[in-house]
């Protein structure tokens, strides 16, 4: 599986995931030069901007979300704000930034979807 396979494929695993936990899934993919939201859903009124990791294989120790470091949250609260200005969403309106973590083991056909919600930013 190439790397933009296993992207696609945990982002539709992660959207999915939402979806069955009552979230309206509104937006896949949303970029811009400096950053890219791979989820926009919300959730009683609050807007949710995710972030997924993804690995081919679960071993401990070496999780997805780990890859969610400072500097690519920081790049998603950047795009997040875009986001909220170019649809003209009031500035009260509440949101968060959450990362969903995918560990695939292909073999057995099994994920291991991991929600990480409000990430400190």
């Amino acid at each position: 599986m190439r790397t933009s396979e296993l992207g696609f494929l945990a982002e539709n695993l992660a959207a999915r995931y939402l979806e069955k936990k009552g979230y309206a899934v509104l937006d896949l993919n949303y970029r811009k030069p400096w950053g890219e939201i791979d989820i926009i859903a919300s959730k009683e009124g609050i807007l949710v901007f995710v972030e997924v990791k993804a690995n081919r294989k679960i071993i401990a120790g070496f999780e997805p979300e780990l890859r969610a470091n400072s500097s690519k949250i920081d790049k998603v609260v950047r795009t997040a704000r875009t986001y909220l200005a170019e649809k003209k969403y009031s500035p009260l309106q509440e949101w968060q930034v959450d990362v969903i973590s995918v560990g695939l083991d292909e073999p057995k056909g099994i994920a291991k979807v991991r929600h990480f919600k409000n990430i400190d930013v």
